[in-house]
């Protein structure tokens, strides 16, 4: 059993780019709540709207309790607790008028709303943009439906993986002799919440010449951006782009090999890819396997892209006798590319990871110090790493209700008693 790796919790950041906006998010799933968790910890207020039966009591994904005081699994869930750091939890019930109003109080103090229903839901809450903007026109409203809010498929619901594949990308994933796959988990929610996030800033940024504005991001026109080549290919060529696994239309050896046990983990690999005859020549002086340097099956790129699977074969007999780091270090400071296949235990502990803390600690009260990755970029003047942990369900009911909108002790009991809004105390 491997001791747990050590986490650096991230410092506070008292200058964020974003500093003063208010989003309301209303996004489940995967994909709506990437794109709040981007906008928070770039230093918006966002303020997680949730029904006051929105999480299982019993998670199936829970993570131990490490807490003090009761145990409340429903704050245990494991994708809840990546999904929803740098954001606060209010409990409304919009189904109620109490509630909607209440909504529309917090629409009149903020600067974005944001969601990724279809398009009849806010409708159905009587939400829709024309609402939104009545009582402020100042309002961003972003909205990630599957497929946008026109067309025949409007109103279909669906899941990323039901988008990967009317996108085209799982058609490109997979090997020359199987079947079409699923990509990476959740590749499709990821990449459209970093799309709505940008599109989200730039909608502000140009709010004080046009004023409140839609941003409409459909997810399947996010994830087209990602096979262009492949469009393009089959317009130049006429021919459909096929699978290829881990292999490269000309370049070889190209793929995934395996190798010696890590950490005492025996499903390791490590990357390698020769484009040119000098990279070839850099695997030889570590390889150092004189028969195949002598072959001519694999004097040529053409000659060792035609004998792939040859090659791969004796490849994967020497990978596998070797620890992928230090593999990887060699062939990279002889001039071959190369890479370890990370895992997550093995990425927590990698020291590039840990020198810039790519993933730190965020305390949650119930889970403990748990990893968070970082956003992608770094500003100098205004870092933005997480904010905090993922918010215990309604902790922030009172508060935004007393702080932000103003209400009174009795008003916000009458809304608490009356089933439209939820406080801890009342979530189970």
């Amino acid at each position: 059993m491997l001791p747990d790796p050590e986490l650096t919790p991230y410092p506070n950041s008292t200058r964020r780019p974003l500093d003063g906006v208010r989003v309301l998010d209303l996004t489940t799933a995967v994909a709506g709540p990437v794109a709040a968790l981007l906008l928070g910890a770039l230093g918006a207020e966002v303020l997680r709207v949730e029904t006051p039966w929105a999480r299982p009591s019993r998670p199936a994904s829970a993570l131990p309790y490490r807490g003090e005081g009761p145990d409340e699994p429903w704050n245990r869930e494991a994708r809840l607790n990546e999904l929803a750091n740098s954001k606060r939890s209010v409990a409304l019930n919009l189904t109620t008028d109490d509630g909607r109003e209440t909504f529309l109080d917090l629409v009149e103090r903020s600067d974005v709303v944001l969601e990724n229903f279809s398009p009849r839901v806010m409708g159905n809450f009587a939400l829709e943009w024309d609402v939104l903007r009545e009582r402020n026109p100042q309002i961003i409203y972003v909205a990630m439906p599957a497929f946008g809010r026109s067309g025949p498929l409007r109103d279909r619901i669906s899941y990323g993986p039901g988008i990967d594949a009317m996108s085209g990308l799982s058609w490109l994933t997979g090997y020359a002799d199987g079947s079409p796959l699923k990509p990476g988990n959740f590749y499709c929610d990821q990449n459209a919440g970093v799309h709505a996030a940008v599109a989200t800033v730039v909608a502000l940024m140009a709010r004080p010449r046009v004023g409140g504005q839609t941003v409409e991001l459909a997810m399947l026109e996010g994830e087209l951006q990602l096979i262009g080549e492949a469009m393009v290919g089959q317009q130049l060529s006429g021919r459909e782009p096929t699978r290829m696994g881990n292999e490269h239309s000309s370049a070889a050896p190209h793929g995934v090999y395996p190798a010696a046990p890590v950490l005492g983990d025996a499903d390791s690999w490590i990357a390698i890819a020769c484009r040119t005859d000098e990279e070839w020549s850099a695997l030889l002086d570590v390889w150092g396997n004189a028969s195949v340097a002598s072959n001519a099956d694999f004097a040529t790129g053409l000659r060792r892209w035609k004998h792939r699977a040859q090659l791969d074969r004796l490849l994967s007999a020497w990978t596998c006798d070797h620890d992928p780091h230090d593999l990887a270090q060699r062939l990279q400071a002889a001039g071959a590319p190369a890479s370890p296949v990370e895992g997550a235990r093995t990425l927590l502990r990698d020291d590039q990871v840990r020198a810039r803390q790519s993933v730190g600690g965020l305390a949650h009260p119930q889970v403990g110090l748990s990893p968070a990755p970082q956003a992608a970029f770094r500003l100098s003047a205004t870092p933005s790493p997480p904010k905090n942990a993922a918010p215990l369900f309604a902790a922030d009911t009172v508060p935004v209700l007393r702080e932000i909108l103003g209400y009174s002790a009795e008003r916000i009991e009458a809304l608490l008693a009356s089933g439209a809004a939820s406080d801890r105390l009342r979530a189970r």
